[in-house]
């Protein structure tokens, strides 16, 4: 790392500081900041290669507008880092995700540089547009710039929001970052549009023969450049976005820091709605993210030089693993399965399945509420979907687990990873509401393994079962001992008693049985593995009630309404002589930081459940 470099990075802490930088230094800039970018998150882990791609639109962001008086919005956050950067939280890059340290996507009580706390996608324009029309009507209103992935512009959030701004003729620009992945490779229709239109052949024709016959010429090469972005207008045919009501611009290289400075000052006068088009390349700049865009987008701790993870090399069986194992097992043996997943494959563990059953494998791009509804048309027509889906990302599908899979009683099979406490993502991603919402709604069955071979054993009593079943599990490892020969029989509704003993019963729902195993034998409790929040285990609630005073529910999931709350309305409905304590997650966003400090920080460690026990017995 050059002095030079050095020093500007040194000496810019606000995006004031980027202004005051000769334009002429904003590449060897930018080299800075991706420098720094590698160095900070291979000591961290964090996001990657989505950041690597944004350093120069961020530059250049924050160079033309002036921040944070306009309004900059992130879809997805995870490319935040850049920005992050260079509005005074460089010198804590070190803590992101890590508890009580940033946050690792755009939080408004964090910064007035974040004009929008994001952490899932295609929510960008709507926000956008909801900010422009407030300030219609002020003297020297802000500008208003959303800056969407083409992964987050499929979902439907963002398509229903261009529709409305391009008919409202709100005042804002919406800048589409192009790289051709959101986590994974993006799918669909608009991808394949986007492919076509920076491939049309007229437009290549005209900009390689100009490069051809002018590129040797500097001054005539950077007017060709200018030029580009205006005659793309002329050679491509009437784009979707001009349709909608845009004014479209692009597309142009996202990685031309003083290009896209000339073209952002330039929309920055024009009023109404405006699209840019970038196209970038994810992990820019570090080979080996620019080659291996998935397993580089968000990474732990990792040596720069080799890309090599720090730590233990050895890979522990995930959740995700299980479910991979198990999908792909039962998927030879029936060939009505079909998997879906809105745009997470490898996350989800279905890599392999997409590689063996391609026919029978559905990736429906960032559209949750469209995966579902998709997997209940499937099931009308005799196939058995399995759709894989992230905790927080089914909330964004509620209505359509309730009217389209429920109420039909279609049969699909929902494996639901990254449930409960899920860690340094934070309060976007934590998966502690799913037991809550999910078991108020009829005819839904809701099963939670304790460990690897209760969640494969769950997979297939849920695939076997007769109508909409649901099996959530946690994010990561369990005790480690998968063996799936050892996965036993699951008969619906039936929990299992692992321990008996003397006034107490511990009744846990999923992944904290390890701990309460632990507390069951220094309290000489009874110790339940519910299995099944709905149906629950009624007859032997009945049955414990008898030789037992008091119930202690475990739950990874918010308290309210959730697994315990089953078991209360239970017992005061049969008017049992047993008194029942609900222990699990508080009524609040729980923050970033890793699993186990979120569990000991909520009293769900073996210490914090046996002191809980004690104050209430």
């Amino acid at each position: 790392m050059n002095k030079k470099t050095k020093k500007m990075l040194d000496s810019v802490n606000f995006p004031e500081d980027i202004r005051r930088l000769p334009k002429e230094n904003l590449p060897a800039f930018c080299q800075e900041i991706r420098e720094f970018l590698i160095n900070s998150v291979s000591q961290t882990g964090g996001h990657f290669g989505s950041n690597l791609g944004v350093v120069e639109l961020t530059v250049a962001l924050h160079r033309v507008f002036e921040t944070p008086r306009d309004l900059l919005i992130w879809d997805v956050g995870h490319q935040s880092y850049p920005h992050k950067i260079i509005t005074g939280r460089k010198n804590k890059m070190h803590t992101i995700r890590k508890k009580d340290g940033l946050a690792p996507f755009p939080r408004r009580t964090e910064s007035e540089f974040d004009a929008f706390s994001v952490g899932h996608t295609s929510t960008s324009i709507s926000a956008g547009a909801g900010m422009a029309i407030a300030n219609k009507n002020k003297k020297n209103a802000p500008q208003v710039i959303a800056v969407i992935g083409d992964g987050a512009l499929g979902g439907g959030m963002a398509f229903e929001a261009l529709n409305h701004v391009g008919d409202v003729k709100a005042n804002m620009l919406v800048i589409l970052n192009d790289n051709k992945m959101s986590i994974s490779p993006n799918v669909g229709g608009l991808e394949k549009y986007l492919t076509r239109l920076i491939s049309s052949p007229s437009y290549v024709c005209f900009r390689d023969k100009g490069r051809e016959v002018l590129g040797r010429v500097p001054a005539i090469q950077r007017f060709m450049r200018r030029a580009e972005t205006h005659a793309k207008g002329m050679v491509v045919p009437s784009t979707l976005f001009e349709e909608l009501g845009f004014e479209y611009y692009g597309p142009i290289d996202g990685h031309d820091v003083e290009m896209l400075i000339e073209v952002l000052e330039n929309l920055k006068k024009i009023k109404g709605p405006k699209f840019l088009h970038i196209v970038t390349k994810k992990g820019k700049g570090y080979e080996l993210a620019e080659k291996d865009e998935f397993s580089l987008h968000a990474v732990k701790p990792f040596d720069p030089i080799t890309g090599k993870k720090n730590g233990d090399s050895q890979k522990k069986i995930t959740y995700s693993d299980v479910f991979s194992d198990w999908i792909c097992n039962t998927a030879k043996k029936d060939k009505r399965l079909h998997a879906i997943t809105p745009a997470m494959c490898e996350g989800s563990g279905l890599s392999e399945f997409r590689k063996n059953f391609p026919k029978r494998y559905h990736d429906v791009g960032i559209a949750e509420q469209h995966s579902v509804t998709f997997s209940a048309g499937l099931a009308s027509q005799g196939k058995k979907p399995v759709l894989s889906i992230y905790s927080s990302f089914l909330q964004r599908a509620y209505d359509q687990i309730i009217h389209d899979i429920a109420l039909e009683k279609m049969d699909v099979l929902f494996a639901i990873d990254r449930a409960g406490v899920v860690g340094p993502d934070g309060p976007t991603h934590n998966g502690n509401f799913d037991l809550s919402f999910l078991r108020i709604i009829p005819n839904l069955t809701v099963m939670t393994p304790s460990n690897e071979n209760e969640c494969y054993a769950m997979l297939e009593t849920g695939y076997i079962h007769k109508g909409p079943c649901v099996v959530r599990y946690p994010r990561g490892t369990g005790n480690g001992k998968y063996d799936k020969e050892k996965s036993e029989k699951i008969k619906i509704g039936k929990a299992k008693t692992l321990r008996s003993g003397k006034d107490i019963a511990i009744l846990n729902f999923g992944a904290l049985l390890e701990n309460c195993k632990k507390v069951a034998e220094k309290l000489d409790a009874t110790l339940v593995d519910m299995r099944f929040v709905k149906p629950l285990d009624e007859e032997l609630l009945i049955d414990l009630a008898k030789s037992h005073n008091q119930f202690f529910t475990i739950e990874d999931n918010i308290i309210s309404g959730g697994a315990g709350s089953a078991v209360n309305e239970f017992v005061l409905k049969e008017n049992l002589k047993v008194s029942v304590k609900n222990l699990g997650l508080p009524d609040k966003f729980l923050e970033h930081g890793t699993r186990d400090e979120i569990l000991t920080e909520n009293k769900l460690d073996e210490n914090g459940i046996i002191d809980s026990i004690k104050i209430h017995f």
